[in-house]
This record gives structure tokens, sequence and C-alpha cells, in this order.
């Protein structure tokens, strides 16, 4: 009897170590799979700022075209840089306080198996530079350019994000003592990244002013539509695919495990995917609507921009919304946009491509909805779980008042540091390009050339029409006022609009 039982316990300990062997080999798989995503997603991200490369050059006349693609670059380069040295230290670094973190500068002592956080979060605060460029394009100097990069990704960005994606962060859902008791709720950045871009770029546009001509006398618009629909289109769908790794990756992981073992990761990021999906139709589709009852057409930019609104609006909540959900956030968020467009017109802000009003505006939205739609039973199933969902779902005011005064102290905190930021280089003369570079175009004066120079034969004439008087030359030394109509005489090369 004895030796069985010996033989059965040295059976039972052989079973032993199989189980942990198999449990250890399915924690290694499982943690190899989240690595993996995570950095698949931040490829995703990175892909966006192709996107916006492509949705800004189609969105300025010819004579910026070089100049606003270099910026996309210079933001990926220089922003790396800041965001190495400085940007994940105070976003995420330790040891940290309630209003940013102060270690791991150039990821010293940051273990190297998680390097993967700082891959991901450098997407996020490149995306949010880039959105300001977008609202200051085409009369903005190189220099200030810049400078305003390295800060966004440095600092403004970071501490943003610490504030609220940091355990430690005074905003912070994952806070042991949660603001009021939930915190804000920002599953993949709309107001982390959206509101601080957009609102970064506002600040900007207002204190640069609007382009020579952009609006005359009696404070009506003159056009000044991009030269090119089609990159327009390519950027709008770079950015709508790259928006799935933007939303889905913000779980972190895809098969964590929750308290519920059927409620896993894999599940999260599906329902993400969805709601990213239908948001972004929705928002595409009642623009065109929109714009077609106001203007009597169906315009191509502006529902490519509802798109887009639609994505900024979902992404706070993408993760906590049911399907219909997503589609009232995005109609709205599309609603939102034609609004604040509109609005800035009327204000005389000049913003080239709409993006305040996609970013700024529909981020505002889309954190403030999270406290208006977010279900009970899927915010169970985020990270973030702290016994709190929608009004609209008897949950009380408590989220939305989360949400609300989480999106006050982050405009707040852009307006007062970006403003102070903008108006100390416009003090400093630093700001703005001369009247001069400006009418002539940056990629001439600055960058060695136009972008399209088959366009520019050295032959061919252009008359150049002015309120007070006409000239007549070669195209290569022209120079014209922003109110002129130019018009080539070859009218399958030349466009018509405000300066070529």
């Amino acid at each position: 009897m004895e030796n069985e039982l010996d033989a059965l316990k040295a059976e039972v300990a052989a079973l032993s170590a199989e189980v942990q062997a198999l449990e250890d080999l399915t924690f290694t798989t499982a943690n190899a799979v989240n690595v993996v995503f995570v950095l698949l997603s931040g490829f995703l991200v990175f892909l966006m700022q192709g996107g916006f490369a492509m949705l800004e050059a189609g969105s300025v006349r010819t004579k910026n075209t070089k100049n606003v693609l270099l910026k996309n670059v210079l933001d990926a380069c220089c922003g790396v840089i800041a965001f190495y040295v400085f940007g994940f230290a105070f976003s995420s670094g330790e040891p940290s306080n309630a209003f940013i973190g102060y270690g791991n500068f150039a990821l010293a002592d940051f273990p190297k198996e998680q390097y993967r956080e700082f891959f991901f979060a450098w997407t996020f605060a490149a995306t949010a530079a880039t959105i300001v460029s977008g609202c200051v394009a085409e009369r903005t100097s190189f220099l200030a350019y810049l400078m305003y990069t390295v800060f966004v990704t440095s600092f403004v960005y970071p501490v943003v994000a610490h504030w609220i994606w940091s355990p430690s962060g005074w905003l912070s859902a994952e806070n042991e003592d949660p603001l009021i008791g939930v915190g804000v709720f920002d599953f993949a950045g709309s107001t982390v990244v959206h509101v601080v871009g957009g609102f970064a770029g506002l600040m900007g546009a207002i204190i640069v002013g609007p382009r020579l001509g952009r609006f005359d006398e009696d404070g009506r618009v003159t056009p000044m539509p991009g030269h090119s629909a089609t990159l327009v289109t390519l950027g709008g769908f770079l950015l709508w695919f790259g928006w799935y790794g933007f939303n889905t990756g913000s779980a972190g992981a895809a098969t964590f495990v929750i308290d519920d073992p059927e409620l896993i990761g894999s599940t999260v990021i599906q329902v993400v995917a969805a709601n990213t999906t239908v948001a972004a139709a929705a928002g595409g589709i009642t623009v065109l609507v929109l714009v077609r009852l106001r203007d009597g057409l169906f315009d191509l930019i502006s529902s490519l921009n509802g798109i887009l609104a639609g994505l900024v609006s979902i992404t706070a909540g993408c993760a906590v919304v049911e399907p219909y959900g997503a589609f009232a956030i995005g109609l709205i968020g599309g609603s939102i946009y034609v609004l604040s467009s509109w609005s800035l017109l009327l204000l005389r802000i000049d913003d080239p491509l709409d993006a305040y009003p996609v970013h700024g505006s529909c981020g505002v939205w889309g954190t403030l909805a999270v406290g208006l739609l977010a279900t009970k039973e899927l915010m169970a199933m985020t990270s973030y779980n702290n016994d709190s969902w929608g009004l609209f779902y008897g949950g009380g005011f408590r989220l939305l008042g989360g949400q609300v005064i989480g999106v006050v102290s982050v405009i707040a905190w852009v307006v007062a540091i970006i403003g102070s930021f903008f108006l100390i280089l416009q003090r400093l003369n630093l700001l703005r390009i001369s009247p001069e570079q400006e009418m002539r175009g940056n990629d001439q004066i600055k960058h060695g050339g136009v972008a399209y120079p088959e366009m520019k034969t050295g032959t061919r004439t252009r008359r150049v029409v002015e309120p007070h008087r006409t000239i007549d030359g070669d195209d290569s030394e022209y120079s014209a006022s922003d109110s002129e109509v130019m018009k080539d005489s070859n009218d399958n090369q030349g466009d018509v609009q405000g300066i070529p």
C-alpha cells in the first residue's frame, strides 16, 4: 500500500510539473502575442503620419507642398528625439507625482522588455504635434514649426498623458483615489491626443493670423482650395486605416483576462474595431448630407473630414459603447465638425485643414459622449473599471462630471501654455514668414524649388490679374498678392484659386 501511495504521489508531482510547464508556456505565448499586437498597432499609428502628410499636402497650394511635407517628416524625426529624451519620462516615467513623471529620461533604467510602451506612446505624441501643423500651414516659419513640435512632444502632450493615463495622474481613472471617484475615461485619446493637438493648433491659428487675402475688408471669405483632392483622399483613407491601430492598440494587450474568464482582451479589441468603423462611416455620411443641404453640392473634402470627425469622436469611448451608440457619436461628431468649421470662418480664424473643428471640437464631444453612452457591461470589460457608466443607462452624472472636469482642465492647460509660447514667438518676430515669402511660396524660397517642376517649363507664361494691375511674364519670376486669381494657359495643369 505504501509503495502504491508513493507511486501516486510521484504521478501527481509529475502532473503538477507538466501543468506548471504548460502554464508557463501559455504565459510566455500570451506575452509574445501581446508584444506583437502592441508593436503592430504602433506601426499602424505611425502609418498615420503618411496619412497626415498626404492630407496636408493636398490641402495646401502647390507653392507650399514641399514645405508641408518636410514638416511632416520632421514631426517624426524631431518628435521622437524630444519624446525619447524628455516626453516619455514626463508622461510615464517613475518616480512620478500627480502632475508629472520625473524618471527614465532617455529611457534610463527603463526595462527593455517594456520598450514597446515607449514606441507606442511616441506614435501618439507625434500625432498630437502633426495636428498643430495643419492649423498654421502656409504662413508659419520653419523655425517656429520646429520649436513648437519639440515643445508639444517633449512637454505639453506628455503632461496631459500623465494626468489621464498614468496611474498616479490626478485625472486618471486608474488612480487609487480617482477624481470624484471616477477620474477621466479616455480609452484611446479623444482628449489626450486630439483636444491637445486641436486646441494647440487653434491658439496657433489665432495668434499667427490668417493667410494673406483669406478674408477681405468686409470679412468675406476668399476661397483658397488645396491643390490635390487626390492626395487628400489618399490621406483620409490612410488615416482611417491607421486609426484601427490607434484605437485597438490602446487596449495594451490582446489576451488579458479581467474578472470573468470569458471577458478577454480579444473581445475588447473586437468591440473597438466595430465601433471605430461605424462611427467613421456615420460621420462621413452626416457631413455629406449637411453640406449638400447647405451648399447644394456633394463635397468630397468635407466628407473626408466628416470621416475623421467620426473617428476622433469615437476614440475616447470606442471600447465602452454599443455600435448604435457609436453611430450616434459619429453622427453628432459630423454635425459638430460642420458647425465648428462654419464658426471659425465667422470669427475670421483661418485653419487651412479644418484641423481644429475635426480634432479639437470633436475631441471634446467624444470625451463627453463617454459620460452619456458608456454601458455598464462594457465598462466592466476594461481595465478602467470603476463601477461607473453612462448617464443614459442609469449611471448618473458622476462619470459625465469627471469627463467635463478633465476636458476643461486640459483645455485650460493647453490654451495657457501654448498660447504663451506662440505669443513669445510672435513678439520675437519668429512666428510668421514675410509677406514676400508667403506670396511666392515656401517651396521656391526655402526648399530649392517647386514640388511639381514639370508644371514650370520656363517658356510658358501666365497672366496675373490683380485688382490694380496686370503683369505678363514667365511664371518663375512673378510676384503677386493673395487676392489675385491666376489661371495657367494650360487648363489641364493649372489651378484656378487664390494663389497657385
